[in-house]
């Protein structure tokens, strides 16, 4: 029996490792680590950045020249017509010619109708352009290169959600598992008490009801060992789940895990990139609002043709030609429309600036809340502690007293259940600590997060 206690105690050693200096795990690091390169939620929010960065490279080519080819071919019949009566002016006029020189070398001529809609007619063109002022194109680059910054935030925040959940997952697993080993632990104990309840009947110290009873409590024991299994099996298929791996994978339980941190990081809020997202999101909505302010300045741009035009394939010195020229567009009224978008995009601001300073306050609410949460799991666990120490000293009392024939086996089995129970309870205790450690980690936004891979 003296064995039997002795391994609990070591298995519970591992739960009470005391206020040891803590360092983080390198087990636990690798597994983020493989986390931020495999878990798809994290490779999704990779993809909207590389797609703002993308947005980015295309707003800088607005800048640069655009050269494009134009050609147009017209066939056509019928139509508004331009006539000329060529032949009822000259006419007269040849036929006076022709008299005076005794000849006909002065021909009757036509009067002509002229179709204005070009006939198998073609115009083909490069064209080559290039904007020299456009306030659009500026505002619109600066608000692309914010947007990159808002994405980056937007994926460091999931990073650290994910490391906060697999955290969690993790001491959920070991928790477990420890579970697990503790109704073994229970279930050896009561193995125990059965053999030495049967050689007590068979030495007529004791009737069959002990005996009896602690076959109950094995059976009992046996569903409560299925049942942390199932726990156990649960938490490593989430954990694995989160790390984009088989849902069946081993895990690899770290120790050191459970050495509670002797103090908190001293930081506030100020590292959150929740701010650093909204900060972004208030210099997009100024910049948008000084482009709706930008409507004044004029935009100019520039552009050269070189084409031909002609009839058929035609295509010679005459066809040949180039154009260039210079645009100008300059708003200066349009019924107060830019007065308006003006003034909704000065709401905007105002609107993500108020939403900036509530999440703040928000943020420091879930700060003061999780160190509350942290400084009260470090007392249970401390508690949790010292009801442990006190079960297995009744433990080991009430099984001397049981074996001296002095103590009902009811009594005997309420000190075993009290045991297993300041176990287990030690158990969650000491995941909590290092759980509420992880929810301070988070709303801190101190784990490093950079991949290190």
């Amino acid at each position: 029996m003296y064995t039997l206690i002795t391994k609990g105690a070591l298995l519970i050693g591992l739960l009470s490792a005391g206020l040891s200096a803590f360092s983080q795990s390198t087990v636990l690091d690798q597994y983020i680590q493989s986390a931020f390169n495999n878990n798809k939620g994290l490779k999704d929010q990779s993809f909207q950045l590389s797609k703002s960065m993308l947005a980015l490279q295309e707003a800088k080519t607005l800048f640069g020249p655009n050269v494009s080819v134009l050609g147009s071919y017209t066939k056509s019949s019928g139509g508004r017509t331009i006539d000329f009566p060529i032949g009822d002016i000259m006419n007269p006029v040849y036929a006076s010619l022709n008299q005076l020189t005794n000849s006909h070398n002065f021909k009757n001529l036509d009067n002509v109708s002229v179709q204005l809609n070009p006939d198998n007619f073609y115009d083909a063109k490069v064209r080559a352009s290039l904007p020299l002022i456009n306030a659009e194109i500026y505002y619109n680059q600066k608000i692309k290169r914010e947007q990159i910054t808002q994405q980056q935030a937007a994926m460091n925040v999931y990073k650290r959600e994910l490391v906060r959940d697999i955290k969690t997952a993790y001491y959920q697993y070991y928790q477990a598992a420890q579970s697990v080993a503790i109704y073994n632990n229970a279930l050896s104990l009561i193995n125990e008490n059965i053999r030495i309840n049967e050689s007590m009947v068979r030495n007529g110290m004791r009737n069959n009801t002990a005996l009896y009873r602690a076959q109950t409590e094995k059976e009992k024991t046996d569903a409560d060992i299925n049942k942390a299994i199932n726990s156990r099996q649960n938490s490593k298929a989430y954990f694995n789940f989160l790390l984009n791996r088989s849902l069946d994978e081993d895990i690899t339980l770290d120790s050191t895990l459970l050495n509670m941190p002797q103090q908190l990081p001293g930081k506030d809020i100020n590292d959150r990139e929740e701010l650093a997202q909204y900060k972004s999101a208030t210099n997009v909505y100024r910049l948008n609002e000084q482009l709706q302010r930008s409507y004044l300045v004029p935009k100019l741009s520039t552009f050269l043709d070189l084409g031909s035009q002609g009839m058929g394939a035609k295509f010679d010195k005459d066809t040949r030609y180039y154009l260039f020229g210079v645009n100008l567009e300059w708003n200066l009224f349009a019924s107060h429309k830019y007065k308006y978008k003006i003034k909704q995009a000065a709401n905007d601001v105002a609107t993500i600036s108020n939403a900036a300073d509530q999440t703040a306050e928000q943020l420091r609410l879930q700060l003061y809340q999780t160190m509350n949460n942290y400084q009260t799991a470090v007392l249970n666990f401390k508690t949790a502690q010292s009801q442990l120490s006190f079960a297995e000293r009744y433990y080991r009392d009430q099984m001397k007293v049981y074996k001296e024939g002095q103590l009902l086996y009811i009594e005997l089995l309420d000190a075993q259940n009290q045991l297993t129970q300041a176990r287990l309870q030690t158990a969650v205790a000491q995941a909590a600590v290092q759980t509420a450690y992880a929810g301070v980690e988070r709303a801190q936004a101190s784990y490093d997060i950079t991949n290190k891979q």
